[in-house]
């Protein structure tokens, strides 16, 4: 469990996607202090989420190389349930993702990033 988020359901795993659902608890740490009038998934925290799934079922590292895109198009709010599809081309190093809200499919953010070599 990272941050108070409970396992995600796996809905789709190849050898380099992964498609995820995933409950954000309004219990979650991540809201802390971020807007406490009207709470919002911070930036950095869809970020940290994609690394760690990413880390998770590709056993890449957790921390980037180079942040190509990042685009957030919708806010993430308290107990909103999100897909999560991150694919990983090891040929360009790279990470892609696409967060999508699980009723509607309305796209919260998408973006790409390199894996940082060891």
């Amino acid at each position: 469990m990272i941050h108070s988020i409970p396992g995600e359901e796996v809905l789709e795993k190849s050898e380099n996607a992964v498609s995820l659902k995933v409950k954000i608890v309004a219990e979650s740490d991540y809201f802390d202090g971020h807007f406490p009038q009207f709470k919002l998934l911070p930036a950095v925290a869809q970020i940290d989420l994609v690394v760690h799934y990413a880390q998770k079922y590709f056993g890449l590292p957790v921390s980037t190389a180079n942040i190509k895109r990042f685009k957030f198009s919708d806010k993430i709010v308290p107990d909103a349930v999100v897909i999560f599809k991150i694919a990983f081309d090891s040929e360009k190093n790279r990470v892609s993702f696409e967060l999508l809200d699980a009723a509607d499919e309305r796209v919260y953010s998408t973006g790409t990033y390199t894996v940082r070599s060891e």
